[in-house]
């Protein structure tokens, strides 16, 4: 295939892949820590790694332009490429267990992971009451990515592995 059309490729069905996870984190809004983000990113680490980077950042740009920019932004910015990176280091790792324990810490820590945002705008007061705030949300986002990791595991990594197979 002939680059630029390589290179169009990765940009439409990254965009397709990013659209993606916004539609299934909306259709899945209303049920408390179920949120289909976590498990995607991890599958397109896995299996699509020259696609995952275009579609986070898809993702990240349209929750930009629903939700509009704020703080949380910022953490948005570093901590989907922390999961992505997460992802292509233990992509050799072949456990439903095992991923749905590193999806279920993720979401352990999601909120962790955003305090350096709020240590540099709010000190570290600010940044430790926003954190302990929100440890039941973390909670509720660790149970849910380990649930639909453990249910989704098999076959969405076959399915993935098979269209990073596939040559259009």
């Amino acid at each position: 295939m002939p680059r630029a059309q390589s290179a169009a490729r990765r940009v439409v069905l990254g965009g397709l892949l990013g659209g993606l996870l916004v539609a299934c984190k909306e259709a899945l809004a209303p049920l408390p820590g179920i949120e289909p983000v976590t498990p995607l990113v991890l599958f397109y680490a896995m299996e699509l790694p020259a696609l995952g980077p275009w579609a986070i950042a898809v993702f990240v740009a349209l929750q930009f332009l629903l939700y509009g920019f704020g703080l949380w932004s910022w953490g948005y910015l570093y901590i989907l490429a922390l999961l992505y990176l997460a992802g292509r280091a233990l992509r050799r790792m072949d456990s439903a267990l095992g991923w749905a324990l590193a999806a279920g810490a993720f979401g352990l820590c999601f909120g962790a992971l955003f305090t350096p945002v709020y240590l540099l705008t709010q000190g570290p007061g600010g940044a430790l009451a926003w954190w302990l705030a929100g440890i039941p949300t973390d909670l509720a986002h660790c149970l849910g990515n380990f649930a639909v990791m453990l249910v989704t595991y098999r076959p969405l990594r076959a399915l993935f592995r098979r269209l990073g197979q596939t040559r259009a």
